[in-house]
């Protein structure tokens, strides 16, 4: 994979992450229920490779 793609995909994971915060925080989102929520699909995502 090319630098500068990898660099773009790396900027645009980490800019969706902060979007998502800002918005949880924003709608005043508790920080557990989003927690559990990225624990649910990580979860799900292992069980899915797994099988």
């Amino acid at each position: 994979m090319p630098l500068p793609l990898f660099l773009t995909m790396l900027a645009l994971v980490i800019g969706t992450a902060g979007a998502t915060l800002a918005l949880a925080f924003w709608a005043k989102v508790p920080l557990v229920a989003l927690g559990f929520a990225a624990l649910a699909g990580s979860l799900l995502l292992g069980m899915r490779q797994w099988r």
